[in-house]
Order: C-alpha cells, then structure tokens, then sequence
C-alpha cells in the first residue's frame, strides 16, 4: 500500500466493526421473500428503506463511518465470496463447530479460476448506501479478506484442476481482490475492511510440537503474501483495515487464544487499521501488540474491549484501565476502541436486542470521548 499520505490516523478513535441486527421489519421481508410471497424487487425495497434508517441511527449515536449493517446479506463472508468468477456455494455435510451452536451449511467451492465480477452484487448494495449517507459521515465497505478462500485444509478443493501451481492460485485471487478494491474506490469507496478468521484458526495450530507445524507457518506466509498483493500500490486515500475475528454467531465463537503466534506475521501485514478482539480470557495479553504495531507510525490499532456478544455493559473503569494498559504497548493516538466484533455476522444475529445494541455503541462512543476527548 502507498504510504504517501497517513488517513488512519485522521479519523476518530470510536468505530465499529460493521454488522448491526436485522430488523423486525427486514426479517419478515426476507421471509416472506423465501417463502415465495414478495418479490426480489419488494424485498430489496424494504431492505432499502431499513438501511436508510439504520444510517441516521449510526451517525446519530457518534460513527464517522457507518455501514448498512450488512443488511443485504445472510452471511459476513459467503455471498461476497460467491459473487466473485469462478466460485459457487454448495451445501456441505457438517456445519461450522461453534461452542454452544450449529449454523447452517452453506460454502463456497471453486468451479473454475477465480476472477474479478465487476457485476458483483456489493458494488450496487454500495451505491445505495453512498446515496442515503447523513451529513458528515462516510461510508464503510466490509467484506471478508481472500485468505478465507485458500485453505489447504479442504476449504478450496480442487484449486489443482485450474491453476499449475499453488501460487498461480494465490496470484489470481490477489488480482481479484486487488480490482474489487480499486471498483469500490472507482464508486466512491474510501474505507474497506477485510474480515478474517483464518488468523484465530492459526492461534491455535502454531505449536512448534505439532507434526503440522510447518504446514500452518507456510499458510501464515502464504496469507501474508496474498494480502499485501491484494494492498499493493492502491490510492494512497484509500484505507483497508481489517478485523481479526475468532468466531461470532448467536454470541457464541469458534476459536480461542491470544496473538502472540501470530503477532509476526500481523506485524507484516499492509493494513492501515487492525480491529483486533480483546473482549475476555479467550483474547490473551497486550503483550503482542508490540509485534502488530512494528513501529508502524502510520497504523491505528482498534482495541475491542467492549462485546456484542453479551447486552450487560462493561465496567466503565475496566474498559479505560486496559486501553491505559495496551498504551504501554502502543502510543495512546494510534489506539481506538469498538466492540470486539459486529452484532450480527449472519442474519440470525447475536442474542442482544436493538436497543441494547445501540447501548453498546453508545458505551464505546462515551469512553472514546473521555479517553481521547
């Protein structure tokens, strides 16, 4: 990424990670939709109508960046990823082994080499958000980050019948993602996030003991390389951050552990802005934000404290004693705070209600407020 202006540190240190609760009124339209009793055409127009609202609900409650609380999909990161070339979904036999819940079995697989789709779904799902954006604020795109997509443990079977080699793979989904970015930019985008939890499932596989080992270190450096092809030479306007994520449906999770494995390799990422969770035990220490931050100057480093996962608010002291706490780590003014995840990474949401989600991102708003005026 260029490196000729410093954006991520213009903007405030109170942001969000990007998906809200469905509404009442979209969830009856989404299943009226299924159930075959509206159109695609009058689903999308009450999905517009509650992404209007939503927006003003945001800027009123203090974001300077607000998005459509991913209202347009099911799921954070399979229908991005199944809207680009060469990929399909499928229903696999097992679901996702969250603590406590099962999801559905929708995945995505290669059917061919993957490729930018410039008729993508999300570019038009932008555009209408660009038009209803109240005064002073701007617009956040989320999607999930390419490395969900090469996985050698089975999640993309089958790269070997399009590509001769692995890192033909790698380079082809860079490219893809590299033009989706510049797309976005083209209709106005100026911020982007790429959401992952493949790092979470690393935490836990980088044991120098495991016979695997260096099969997960090479993925590590596989991630690195893919993502900062992906990062390379945008506009120097452009922000990307992006939000390493352990799990999050119906608040439970998937993964556990603190970032020290990863830290490194984090540490050689070319994001301008980490959302990182720390939101209970399971996040570990401060300790490795030293490795994240790398000196970077031009870097912020969003501390989720704060969970959507849970309504009951945090300890006012607590939160500000553990941002003064990871300051010793990193410089206060390249810290925020936000909640350690969205509220809602599928449509099913997490077991908050609204008013107790606007709770929560009224809390963050107020302890950014007195932590950096």
């Amino acid at each position: 990424m260029t490196t000729e202006t410093t954006t991520t540190l213009t903007h405030t240190h109170f942001d969000q990670v990007g998906s809200l609760l469905r509404t009442a009124p979209l969830k009856a339209a989404r299943q009226a939709y299924f159930a075959g009793e509206i159109t695609k055409a009058q689903l999308i127009e009450v999905q517009h109508e509650e992404i209007a609202k939503l927006v003003t609900q945001e800027a009123a409650v203090g974001l300077k960046a607000v998005t459509d609380g991913e209202f347009a999909r099911s799921w954070w990161h399979l229908d991005f990823i199944w809207g680009l070339n060469g990929i399909e979904a499928y229903e696999q036999e097992a679901s996702y082994k969250f603590h406590g819940a099962k999801t559905r079995t929708t995945n995505v697989r290669l059917v061919d080499k993957v490729a930018f789709n410039p008729e993508h779904p999300f570019f038009a799902d932008f555009s209408y958000l660009q038009s209803v954006l109240p005064e002073g604020v701007e617009a956040k795109v989320t999607i999930p980050s390419p490395s969900l997509i090469p996985n050698r443990d089975g999640r993309s079977d089958g790269w070997e019948q399009f590509y001769p080699t692995w890192e033909a793979f790698l380079d082809d989904l860079a490219k893809a993602y590299h033009e989706t970015l510049l797309h976005f930019y083209d209709l106005g985008a100026r911020y982007i996030q790429l959401d992952d939890t493949t790092w979470a499932f690393l935490i836990a596989r980088l044991n120098e003991h495991d016979a695997d080992y260096a099969k997960y270190v090479k993925q590590c450096e596989d991630i690195v390389y893919l993502v900062n092809q992906v990062l390379a030479d945008l506009p120097a306007d452009l922000r990307v951050s992006t939000h390493i994520c352990r799990g999050n449906f119906k608040s439970t999770y998937l993964f556990e552990g603190g970032y020290a494995p990863i830290a490194k390799y984090l540490g050689q990422l070319n994001y301008d802005t980490f959302f990182l969770e720390f939101d209970d035990a399971r996040s570990g220490d401060f300790e490795p934000l030293t490795e994240i931050y790398n000196d970077r100057k031009n870097i912020l480093l969003v501390l989720g404290l704060v969970t959507s996962k849970q309504a009951q608010l945090e300890a006012r002291e607590n939160i500000i004693q553990r941002i003064e706490l990871a300051s010793q780590y990193v410089p206060l003014e390249q810290l925020a705070l936000s909640t350690q995840c969205g509220f809602a990474s599928t449509e099913e949401g997490n077991t908050l209600t609204d008013a107790e989600q606007w709770a929560k991102l009224k809390f963050v708003k107020s302890v950014a407020q007195e932590v950096w005026g």
